[in-house]
């Protein structure tokens, strides 16, 4: 199940082969903020701004736990 929090919502936007690409959207306007996807050269999930915004302290760290659990999750379905 999903995590929900309180200003901002993650809604998948496409499903690739091995990893997902979301879109980071305002709660109460709907806009979109930036988008979730797979770095390759990082290996892990990152967030990329669409504009140019102001993020509290709660803003960041929500966005780091979506990124982190579903970096975990990517790394967990990886073929040993």
């Amino acid at each position: 199940m999903e995590r929900t929090y309180e200003y901002i919502e993650f809604v998948r936007v496409e499903e690739k082969p091995k990893t997902s690409v979301w879109s980071c959207r305002n709660r109460k306007s709907g806009d979109e903020l930036g988008i979730v996807r797979w770095h390759g050269p990082w290996r892990r999930y990152c967030y990329f701004p669409s504009v140019q915004a102001v993020y509290s302290e709660g803003c960041l760290t929500d966005i780091a736990d979506f990124l982190a659990s579903h970096t975990r999750g990517a790394h967990g379905k990886k073929a040993n």
